[in-house]
């Protein structure tokens, strides 16, 4: 490389063109610092969110029901049951199979 100076116009615009990579440079790396930060964030919460250990429930119905069908949805676990001639809808608590409540469907005569 020479040691002749520069002229004024480019010696202002190479400190131009500096001055921009190092805003850029600066930048990506506060954005790869972020995004690895989330990552890491995420990761280390990951670990409260496991499921709770499974535990074994059981549903009471009456001696001789019938299942016809089932549905689940919004926390809630809904059977169609077949007692005595007529149906039912009995609801229960997914995580529980607590009874929350039994609609009788009766034919009108």
């Amino acid at each position: 490389m020479s040691d002749k100076p520069l002229d004024p116009e480019a010696a202002a615009a190479i400190a131009k063109v500096r001055r921009l990579m190092l805003i850029a440079s600066v930048t990506t790396f506060v954005a790869l610092a972020f995004v690895l930060g989330v990552i890491g964030y995420r990761v280390y919460r990951s670990g409260e969110s496991a499921p709770p250990p499974a535990t074994s429930a059981a549903a009471m119905l009456p001696a001789g029901a019938k299942v016809l069908s089932s549905a689940v949805g919004d926390g809630q676990i809904v059977l169609t049951v077949e007692v005595d001639g007529g149906i039912e809808l009995r609801t229960f608590d997914l995580k529980t199979l607590k009874p929350l409540g039994t609609v009788r469907l009766e034919r009108r005569p």
